[in-house]
């Protein structure tokens, strides 16, 4: 397989936690690190997005796409700005890692958790400020608009649990059940899509929510959508067929 080298990269500081394990050259499989390459292209977009959205800052947060051999996921440890597709990491479905010259993020386990409990193609996980301060102050997001319904209904917060560790893979599986997304307590948000495009508008959309429940209790006590009246929503947004081509 020919010599391999250490390659080191540097985190940058960032609020909350970030991915910082040194960046390390692991196996690489003939012809794997080049397949994908408008994946690899789109991951690098929306994971500089990301920053420049305010979804997550420094090296934190990590996006994954879900392919034939595994996962296709950011590095640890390495800035958005300084990521290139080349530099997206693909990882077996048994969490090996098959291609990439850096270390894969320190979340693979969540991410493959994810994927082997519903049936997403791709995987966002923010450090989103609104959503994580949501996360210290309640169990829930409650149904203050009815466009949570596009997550499935109210979002849960799923226990906290140290990063990187089975129990969150599991915390969080649990509170994506019938959801789209999750927040994650003391730590951020998670949402999944069909594509990562979706993905990521789901993401977006959660920390705008975030945004307005704050607002609202700044205000008073926020009035709460009603299971009958979502119910009324996804019904009529049935009827118009919402959100597909005319």
């Amino acid at each position: 397989m020919g010599s391999e080298r250490m390659i080191v990269a540097v985190a940058e500081p960032g609020r909350g936690h970030v991915d910082h394990e040194p960046a390390v050259r692991h196996p690489v499989r003939a012809g794997l690190t080049m397949r994908h390459r408008a994946a690899r292209e789109l991951i690098v977009e929306l994971n500089r997005r990301c920053v420049t959205d305010g979804l997550s800052t420094g090296t934190s947060g990590n996006l994954s796409v879900r392919v034939p051999e595994g996962i296709l996921i950011t590095p640890s440890g390495r800035a958005p700005r300084r990521t290139e597709p080349d530099d997206i990491c693909l990882v077996g479905f048994d969490g090996v890692p098959l291609a990439g010259e850096l270390r894969p993020s320190s979340e693979v386990p969540m991410h493959l958790a994810v994927y082997a409990a519903t049936d997403a193609r791709a995987v966002v996980h923010t450090h989103s400020p609104m959503a994580t301060a949501v996360s210290i102050t309640h169990a829930e997001l409650p149904a203050v608009h009815y466009a949570v319904d596009d997550l499935g209904g109210p979002v849960r917060v799923a226990p906290y649990a140290t990063f990187g560790t089975p129990e969150l893979a599991a915390n969080i599986v649990t509170a994506l059940g019938g959801r789209t997304a999750a927040i994650m307590q003391n730590h951020g948000a998670i949402t999944v899509g069909r594509t990562l495009e979706q993905a990521y508008e789901r993401s977006m959309l959660l920390e705008w929510l975030c945004t307005l429940f704050f607002h609202a209790v700044q205000l008073g006590t926020p009035r709460v959508l009603s299971q009958d009246e979502l119910r009324d929503v996804r019904e009529q947004m049935a009827r118009l067929r919402y959100g597909s081509a005319p």
